[in-house]
């Protein structure tokens, strides 16, 4: 009736016709509690207790598809008291409990677990008895999966559970295009398929240990090949998901492959260990990300994260393999290639532009495009690994992808009518600061490149570069009363924002030019160092790590991705830049506050966490939504710590250049396993800053 404030009941259902569920949001599942082991393809995501319960994102993952989504352990009177989970490594998570059995008066408990977990699901579960009496311990193991895709289950829309079947030693569960096994070792007493249930009874001799072991497979039906093998028919399975994620947080597919051998062997020995093990683990996480591409497998490159990104981000891997150089380039020559491989090669606005999706880009400005920021990064990378010692052939190979990225800077930056800037994303989007200090960048180092070819258009792009600094010191910089600061962005239309974020730290990021020099910056000095000064300041630097826009700035929110969440990367780059332009105060606070920061985390680094501001006693707020491991957090702390260092490389010219940081913020330190034209490098610092080459390649030599 009009003016009722009730609602108007539902019409009434026909009996027998159930009640539909209201279909459920994609929503990124919380893993911040998470233990993670990776060692892609292979993935295992637990909660802290280490039992899989079908809830969230948990379980184990081969190529993307969840093998095992219900792993719960029961030993003695009920489930175990796990008193400790720890990753061990990337792709090792160890829990450790007690088992209490029936009947128990004493406090004490007699039975000691260990659960061991690795990154392709296998686990080996050992009990030890210190009792003084034989114990027979009954065990039990409730599996369960719904074969889901990643995609599906790290949103919270998973598939129903699937109905299994006795399979030799274990269970079997059969779902379209996939079948997934479990093999108990020693076999089972007793299996209950119609509950998944394995049943052990152990006998434990006095102060006795027994084991089990489990490992995991996955069989994938190719497409038009029916499935042959018995198996009870079980539910079908829910839609596919196909979005919508997250503007942030995009899953993509990731190939199946092989498993890479480790990369690199870099060590850092530090008078504050907190160092060493930040690069150990950063590597090892890396190292777990590592993946190969299907077409070629020599070819690596690193994912983007877990579980957000599996597969390939064109950007995100670039800016990886251009912060790991100094532990080799053969990461940068695959990502470089495989990338080469999906350059938009046809006539058109597109013509030499690398693809890439949009992110979101903050409450401050529409989505940029990742394929431009990688597009603009091709031939510094190129660039810069030559100087590393990329071999000339592989330099000469992947020449051609940049100078056709090149030709899309110039092309894009002078059909826009208005001064040289590169709209992101091209043709129609806003000018954005970054992205000038991006493309700067690939037009001073690709000049250098094509020089030493013999190609033509250097100096074209030297010009334009030079042309883009002039207006960019009067265009993108915001005169205020504290001494001003850099434009974030100009719209199309030519409106200036002003807003202050961690994105402005590419600024000081000119890249490495011959001769040990740095390319010239969009920034005078005097603004350079005001830029240093903000990027100091308490507004932007938590303590531990830059917020991505200023706690000044409306709409900061200190769990925003790009509106005031700490991304590590984001630090490295800042205290890179600000460590070579002399800044050292303010490279030394960040990298300080990072490596805090780190100490929180078990020293993985995740993409970001929140940015609250430091106080005594406090911690680091994690961010419920970041990927973790993530291989920009991971190179960047490779970044950072190298940032000390300050090594400048020229192999084609022969010479090396070792600048470290003067003041030794960590005290003394010793880099073994890094690489420079092709052989090992080792360079120590002393607590006074100063620097000495131990090992290097005989055709390299030391400038001051």
């Amino acid at each position: 009736m009009p003016g009722n404030d009730h609602p108007t009941p539902p019409a009434p259902r026909a009996p027998g016709i159930p009640r539909s569920a209201p279909p459920r949001i994609p929503r990124p599942q919380p893993l911040h509690a998470s233990l993670i082991s990776v060692a892609l393809p292979h993935l295992t995501i637990s909660p802290p207790d280490g039992q899989l319960r079908g809830e969230n994102a948990d379980g184990c993952y081969h190529d993307g598809r969840r093998i095992l989504s219900r792993c719960e352990l029961r030993a003695g009177a009920g489930e175990p008291v796990i008193l400790q989970s720890k990753q061990t490594a990337a792709d090792h998570t160890r829990f450790l409990g007690t088992v209490r059995l029936t009947g128990d008066r004493s406090p004490d408990p007699d039975i000691r677990l260990e659960r061991l977990r690795r990154a392709d699901g296998s686990e080996r579960l050992t009990f030890r008895s210190s009792a003084s009496r034989p114990i027979r311990l009954p065990v039990d193991l409730r599996l369960g999966t719904d074969l889901a895709e990643l995609g599906a289950a790290a949103t919270g829309i998973p598939g129903p559970d699937l109905r299994p079947a006795v399979h030799g030693a274990g269970l079997r569960w059969s779902g379209p295009g996939a079948h997934a096994a479990v093999t108990a070792t020693p076999a089972p007493d007793d299996a209950l398929a119609s509950a998944g249930l394995l049943r052990w009874e152990l006998e434990l001799p006095p102060g006795g240990t027994r084991t089990i072991d489990l490992r995991l497979t996955l069989e994938r039906t190719p497409p038009g090949r029916p499935d042959t093998r018995t198996a009870p028919e079980g539910p079908r399975p829910g839609p596919e998901l196909r979005g919508p994620y997250p503007a942030s947080h995009p899953v993509t597919p990731r190939p199946r492959t092989a498993r890479p051998q480790r990369l690199w062997a870099a060590r850092l020995e530090c008078d504050d260990p907190r160092a060493d093990a930040l690069l150990a683990t950063s590597l090892d996480d890396l190292h777990g990300l590592l993946t190969r591409d299907t077409g070629t497998p020599t070819d690596l490159y690193t994912a983007g994260g877990i579980p957000w990104r599996p597969g390939l981000s064109p950007a995100e891997a670039l800016w990886s393999a251009r912060m790991l150089l100094p532990l080799g380039t053969h990461l940068a020559a695959g990502t470089l290639r495989l990338l080469a491989r999906t350059q938009h090669a046809a006539p058109g606005p597109d013509s030499g532009r690398l693809p890439g999706p949009l992110r979101d880009a903050g409450p401050h400005a529409p989505p940029s495009c990742t394929g431009t920021e990688a597009t603009l990064l091709f031939p510094a990378v190129l660039a810069e690994a030559r100087r590393w010692g990329l071999p000339d052939h592989e330099t000469e190979d992947l020449l051609p992808t940049a100078e056709r990225c090149l030709d899309w800077l110039l092309r894009t930056a002078t059909s826009t009518g208005r001064p040289p800037y590169v709209p992101d994303p091209a043709p129609s989007g806003p000018y954005r600061c970054e992205t000038q200090a991006h493309a700067h960048r690939a037009a001073l180092l690709g000049a250098d490149l094509l020089d030493a070819y013999g190609k033509p258009h250097g100096d074209d792009l030297r010009e334009w570069a030079a042309h883009l600094r002039t207006h960019f010191r009067t265009d993108f910089w915001y005169e205020d009363r504290y001494g001003g600061r850099p434009t974030a962005l100009i719209t199309p239309q030519g409106r200036p924002l002003a807003h202050l974020g961690a994105a402005t730290a590419h600024l000081l990021d000119t890249g490495l030019l011959g001769g040990g020099r740095h390319a010239p910056g969009l920034l005078d000095p005097v603004r350079a160092a005001q830029l240093a000064a903000l990027l100091a300041g308490p507004a932007m630097d938590t303590g531990w790590g830059l917020r991505s826009l200023s706690a000044k700035e409306e709409g900061h929110n200190p769990f925003g991705h790009r509106s005031g969440a700490v991304r590590p990367h984001e630090s490295a780059v800042a205290a890179a830049g600000l460590a070579a332009a002399g800044h050292e105060p303010g490279a030394n606070a960040l990298i300080k506050g990072v490596l805090d920061a780190s100490e929180s985390f078990g020293h993985r680094l995740p993409e970001m966490y929140a940015g609250e501001q430091r106080t005594a006693g406090a911690t680091p707020v994690p961010h419920p939504a970041a990927c973790r491991p993530a291989s920009v957090a991971a190179a960047g702390a490779v970044h950072l710590l190298l940032a000390l260092a300050g090594l400048r490389p020229d192999a084609p010219g022969g010479t090396l250049t070792l600048r470290p940081v003067a003041s030794a913020p960590l005290g003394a330190l010793q880099f073994t396993g890094l690489r420079a034209a092709g052989r090992p490098l080792a360079v120590r610092i002393s607590r006074l800053g100063m620097g000495m080459v131990e090992e290097a390649a005989d055709g390299l030599q030391l400038k001051s």
